[in-house]
């Protein structure tokens, strides 16, 4: 993910005024649903998410390190069917994001999001890529033993970002790249990358498959070990759980709401999807070695309603919906709408995202993703609208 400064800015433009959150114990009349059951409902909901992505991760480095012990088509086949499916249930936890947690906001560790979801990706940094023009075109940390004699968690931590943001070493997508390598086919082809198996063979298709190897088995345990680490503090117990239960129940309620309309109002439209849209180019997309950025979008547009409705697999608790609902059943019934609405648009979008997006915002399937787009953007006004209502008002942030 871009390390970028966030600041609500559409929704300023939107006319919507963000001031201070005073009133922390108003629940909007009789109510059956209290904000502290609201809120202790989420801490439940994001501690079994972080758990739910450390389990599918666990299972992803299993698949990894039965590939690189005895690498086999069908083992690469199996590493790349787990990345997806780690990718289901991470993609909602997003909506966790920009709500000042620890895993954009950590004092006491650096926070872990940078190393795990970063975008875009450059390529050429960690491997070696099919373009000549690139200044490292046979390079990357894998193809230079002379620098990085061995490859180990430490040395991509250290590297990551090092040179700009796009130098990305961890996480998801640097995992990604090395199961698929560049996506190099048109978006007509609908195909993903096509890197061989044979990258990871000893005397196969590309040199320092041993050292590809170690960087793919460290990038994956990197990743568990961060989610393990979230997990820990997100836990019953956990240190950051603690925390966040003893917050004002105004200031949590307004961090939740945060997280949710942030990840509506600017970085899942504008930063995944619209930049992506207007430069017609698939090095644009989130997941574009893959072709999973159809996925990310729906799942990250999964996460907000998760949060807002209180519902994640077999929790279904008090919610952000219930207090809206009692305090304002007009606005309720337009958030719905608005869901609604967003769901429908995202799903009429042409899979692969590369292909929606490869004729512009004027083409026939390039105008679904601007229509899903802005209504993303619809809905977090109206969601802001719903915080209003229910009694928490919500801070910008820079």
């Amino acid at each position: 993910m871009k390390k970028i400064t966030f600041s609500l800015l559409l929704l300023a433009a939107s006319g919507l005024v963000i001031t201070a959150c005073n009133n922390d114990d108003d629940n909007s009349g009789n109510s059956n649903v209290t904000k502290r059951q609201v809120i202790e409902n989420y801490a439940d909901i994001v501690a079994q998410n972080y758990q739910d992505a450390l389990d599918d991760a666990n299972d992803l480095e299993a698949a990894i390190n039965d590939f690189t012990a005895n690498p086999t088509q069908a083992k690469f086949d199996t590493a790349k069917a787990a990345w997806k499916t780690a990718r289901e249930s991470y993609g909602t936890t997003e909506a966790f994001r920009f709500a000042n947690g620890p895993i954009d906001n950590d004092q006491d560790f650096d926070a872990p999001e940078p190393l795990m979801n970063a975008w875009p990706l450059d390529e050429a940094y960690i491997d070696y890529v099919n373009d000549s023009n690139s200044p490292d075109y046979g390079g990357g940390i894998i193809n230079k033993p002379a620098i990085y004699p061995t490859i180990t968690k430490q040395l991509l931590v250290d590297l990551n970002e090092g040179a700009d943001e796009k130098s990305i070493s961890t996480g998801y997508h640097a995992i990604e790249f090395l199961l698929w390598g560049q996506d190099l086919t048109a978006p007509a082809a609908n195909q993903p990358g096509l890197r061989p198996y044979t990258d990871y063979v000893d005397g196969g298709t590309n040199s320092n498959q041993d050292r590809r190897r170690a960087y793919l088995n460290a990038a994956a345990d990197l990743l568990t070990d961060h989610l393990t680490y979230l997990v820990n503090l997100w836990k019953v117990g956990g240190s950051y759980r603690n925390t966040f239960l003893a917050l004002p129940e105004g200031t949590a309620l307004q961090n939740i709401y945060l997280g949710i309309i942030t990840l509506a109002a600017s970085e899942l439209p504008v930063e995944r999807m619209s930049v992506a849209l207007e430069n017609a180019d698939q090095e644009d997309e989130h997941s574009c070695f893959s072709d999973n950025t159809h996925r990310d979008i729906h799942l990250n547009l999964q996460g907000i309603i998760n949060v807002y409705e209180g519902k994640y697999g077999n929790i279904d608790g008090a919610s952000l919906a219930d207090l809206v609902r009692q305090a304002n059943n007009t606005q309720y019934q337009a958030i719905e709408m608005a869901i609604s609405s967003a769901t429908n648009d995202i799903a009429a979008i042409s899979i692969p995202f590369d292909r929606a997006i490869s004729g512009g915002p004027t083409s026939t399937e390039g105008a679904k993703v601007k229509t899903a787009y802005l209504q993303i953007i619809s809905l977090s006004q109206e969601l802001l609208a719903g915080a209003t209502a229910s009694g928490v008002v919500v801070n910008g942030i820079d």
